[in-house]
């Protein structure tokens, strides 16, 4: 079976399942007769990740292999009666590997504190300083201990989790073009919602120098490409990369730049969804179409741009590496009008003179129509003119050096 099939969704779902049930079975009775073993809430703002001690065996830099922006809050799509029997089973897909790992779980749009009790990664248990269970308190996040589990690069990765007494807001990532599960005494359903869970760090192998963060919206997300096939830019630029340099997809679908619409505006989501990244030393920021075509429709170009070029400057000051991409186009279209097209020009005339980004994809250039360039080529489109096929994010992928990618060094950061 080709890794890009994942090997971990095998295993979680023959053996995991089995694993956690027996759990559930044996040990129910123990987790709801008594107080619950609820850990010290190792809670902080979301952004702020606040880092354990690690074991002493432990060597390298910790670096996300997976990460997923946090968009909105929803009501429980899966409430099952018995919420101590239902398990969510995260299917997420890495970019490089490494012999531990730490989750960053999320209650960034929940109302309550979220008790979270019981939790996996490949069948293997996680604690929170020390703890089974832990209780993220409303807006925060919370990040696990390491674990010592073998997590390949370009495989499927199973992180299960169970919230006994959750009743919404569920801070999730719709969208996400990747199968996962929820698990109760009805059954078993199939969701494309990733819930709770923010990022995968892992450590411990030496060939990964430092991470990428895509930041952008439906395109970046990956709106178009084939679900559970892992064909989405970032996906194929990790592919180029093969375990050498980490690659995470902070794209959110409908998300502008200016703007809240689909999740929080790229100018306050910037802080915690790139520069809080384990390891970045790279940023793509490929966002602000939905600012010109999504209603209300920016009409000034100096707007975005000059929004663009703040994020720049935010990232310098961390000491990123900040590449840009020009804005595609979109015609054909529902929302394309000729004012709106002139606006996207001029944005990209602007990012093509330099001084916007460090360094600039023309992914204008290399995904419109020759014959037309108000509007993508036919070998890219995915139908509806303004998202990708896989081919087209094939082709976006290959737009990137990756040269420089491969002799930049780690963080120094050790944590």
């Amino acid at each position: 079976m080709p890794r890009r099939q994942g090997y971990a969704l095998l295993i979680a779902l023959v053996t995991g399942t089995a694993a956690l049930a027996a759990a559930v079975a044996v040990a129910g009775s123990l987790l709801f007769t008594g107080p619950r073993a609820t850990a010290a809430a190792a809670t902080a703002p979301q952004g702020v990740a606040r880092t354990p001690a690690a074991p002493a065996h432990s060597t390298g830099h910790w670096l996300a292999t997976w990460a997923a922006a946090p968009v909105l809050g929803l009501a429980d799509p899966a409430q099952a009666e018995d919420q101590s029997r239902r398990v969510i089973r995260n299917v997420v897909h890495t970019s490089v590997g490494g012999n531990e790992a730490r989750l960053t779980l999320s209650n960034l749009f929940g109302t309550a504190p979220l008790l979270i009790d019981h939790v996996t990664v490949n069948t293997r248990p996680v604690t929170f300083r020390g703890a089974p269970s832990v209780t993220v308190a409303a807006g925060g996040q919370t990040v696990s201990d390491p674990v010592a589990v073998p997590v390949n690069a370009d495989a499927d990765l199973v992180v299960a989790l169970r919230t006994p007494t959750a009743d919404g807001p569920v801070t999730t990532h719709p969208n996400s073009h990747q199968t996962s599960y929820t698990e109760d005494d009805r059954g078993t359903w199939s969701t494309t919602q990733w819930r709770y869970l923010t990022a995968v760090d892992v450590r411990g192998d030496s060939r990964a120098t430092a991470a990428l963060v895509a930041f952008g919206d439906s395109l970046t997300a990956g709106t178009g490409s084939t679900t559970d096939a892992n064909t989405r830019w970032p996906d194929a630029l990790a592919d180029r990369l093969d375990g050498r340099y980490a690659v995470v997809n902070e794209g959110i679908a409908g998300n502008r730049l200016l703007r809240d619409r689909i999740g929080p505006r790229g100018l306050d989501r910037f802080e915690r969804d790139v520069l809080g990244v384990s390891g970045v030393k790279t940023v793509v920021i490929a966002l602000g179409i939905n600012d010109v075509q999504a209603f209300p429709k920016e009409s000034d170009p100096a707007r975005i741009t000059g929004a663009l070029r703040s994020l720049t400057r935010r990232a310098h000051a961390r000491g990123l590496h900040v590449v840009g991409a020009t804005l595609m186009p979109y015609r054909g279209y529902r929302t394309w009008t000729p004012a709106q097209n002139e606006v996207r020009e001029r944005v990209n005339a602007e990012i093509r003179a330099g001084g916007v980004f460090d360094e600039v994809i023309d992914s204008d250039l290399s995904l419109r129509d020759p014959a037309d360039p108000r509007q993508l080529s036919p070998a890219y489109d995915s139908g509806d003119h303004l998202h990708l096929n896989d081919a087209g994010y094939a082709r976006l992928a290959a737009q990137i050096d990756v040269r420089p990618l491969l002799t930049t060094r780690a963080t120094t950061d050790a944590l």
